[in-house]
């Protein structure tokens, strides 16, 4: 499993703990930083990836050019570091799932 974290999260989030099972890397570190949507779409595709994002431009890529890369768009609003590594502890078996089921494109974690 790799997950791409998008530019609107911080890169910060790579040094937390829970990551041991998880390639992880930020768009910063892989040149992408200034990247469009798309080119960030398109290297994840190529990469293997999985983007993970607060943005819903990456929903719609999703919907016009279908998946891979698989989408896990966090509906919450901008977050601290600290409160995405919790969205990911609460739903990690929702994630693995979603990761793990080949017909499903987008997750969506929306703050209860």
């Amino acid at each position: 499993m790799r997950l791409l974290f998008d530019q609107n999260i911080s890169p910060k989030i790579l040094k937390k703990g829970l990551w041991s099972d998880v390639e992880v890397q930020h768009v910063r570190f892989v040149g992408l930083e200034d990247s469009s949507d798309l080119e960030i779409f398109q290297f994840a595709k190529l990469n293997e990836f999985s983007i993970v994002t607060f943005d819903s431009d990456f929903f719609d890529l999703s919907l016009m050019k279908g998946f891979p890369p698989k989408i896990i768009w966090i509906r919450t609003g901008n977050l601290t570091t600290k409160s995405i590594f919790e969205i990911f502890l609460t739903h990690k078996n929702q994630i693995n799932e979603f990761l793990e089921n080949e017909n499903s494109g987008v997750l969506e974690i929306i703050k209860p």
